[in-house]
């Protein structure tokens, strides 16, 4: 999601960070620590009133919050939520000086870990997992952790060779010529021109956001990746669909069998994670439903929003 030549300003930086406000009873912000390093986070509601905490993963790897931030809507229905930005972006720590090895799906494991015990919600809480956030949500779920009630995993596949094996597919129905550009730059090693850049966004505009102009929660966390795009980088690849990261074999796909709450499914008929990509979740959950949102890609909370908060709520206050 980041392009090396692509100029943008100042002022756009600051226009993304300048996220639209949620307006609820009560928003918390802090950081626990870490292993040495700081996880920020953000409380929006009242924590005492019964229910379990909705806890958020954002995708990227090495995203940011912002584009789920929506979500926190969820508190004027009785719901509260923690965002919180994965270790090496957003409000934690920025780390530019490990080596590759220390960006694994262990230690971002350990990090939820430690999340949901300084904040003192382990013992009664729900995990939204988005994209690569649904598929660590989901490996943190085969754990089976006492105070888990429910899991929902959107837009996430279930292995990454799924993932590039459908993302060949989209890319081959492309407009003419707009695969042979992205092609021609990755055998070059020059996904950082402004061609590729340009030739990149037909893809998102299809599968990623559907929205024309991007909505500013989402352009936020894909300046994020933008401007410090270390983890992303290094487990993922230049970008959505040519993944050339230390992700790139992994899977979650034998875990799955072992997850045993309540589980809700929520994908796009026009994702990049395709229907394939989803459909280990279905047959090796036993407790897994699917929602399939027909107008949206990979952001359905964004695209069709008022069908998602129904379809969320109606499960949600089924665990209760």
């Amino acid at each position: 999601m980041r392009t090396g030549t692509v100029d943008f300003t100042g002022a756009d930086r600051a226009a993304a960070r300048e996220v639209v406000p949620v307006t609820v009873a009560s928003t918390v912000t802090g950081s626990v620590s870490f292993r040495g390093y700081r996880t920020w986070y953000r409380i929006t509601g009242d924590q005492r009133n019964g229910r379990p905490v909705l806890v958020v993963l954002h995708g990227g790897p090495g995203s940011s919050h912002d584009y789920l931030l929506s979500l926190a809507g969820l508190a004027r229905h009785g719901w509260p939520v923690v965002h919180y930005d994965q270790l090496g972006n957003g409000g934690s720590s920025h780390i530019k000086d490990q080596a590759s090895d220390f960006w694994t799906v262990e230690l971002f494991l350990a990090e939820l870990d430690n999340l949901l015990q300084q904040l003192g919600v382990d013992s009664d809480y729900v995990l939204f997992g988005q994209s690569w956030g649904g598929m660590l949500a989901a490996a943190h779920a085969a754990g089976r952790p006492a105070g888990l009630r429910g899991l929902v995993i959107a837009n996430a596949p279930a292995s990454y060779s799924l993932w590039l094996r459908e993302a060949e597919r989209l890319r081959a129905a492309l407009p003419p010529g707009v695969n042979e550009t992205l092609r021609r730059h990755e055998v070059a090693g020059t996904t950082d021109s402004a061609e590729y850049f340009t030739a990149m966004r037909v893809f998102y505009d299809r599968h990623v956001c559907r929205i024309d102009p991007w909505p500013r929660d989402y352009y936020a966390s894909f300046m994020e990746i933008y401007n410090n795009p270390t983890v992303y980088f290094t487990m993922n690849g230049p970008n959505e669909f040519h993944v050339t990261g230390t992700l790139r074999d992994w899977t979650v796909e034998p875990l799955l069998p072992r997850i045993a709450v309540p589980t809700l499914l929520l994908s796009g008929r026009h994702d990049e994670a395709t229907p394939a990509t989803v459909q280990p979740y279905q047959d090796l959950i036993p407790t897994a439903r699917w929602e399939i949102f027909e107008e949206s890609s990979h952001v359905p909370h964004l695209e069709e929003p008022e069908r998602f908060d129904a379809v969320l709520l109606a499960f949600l206050n089924e665990l209760t």
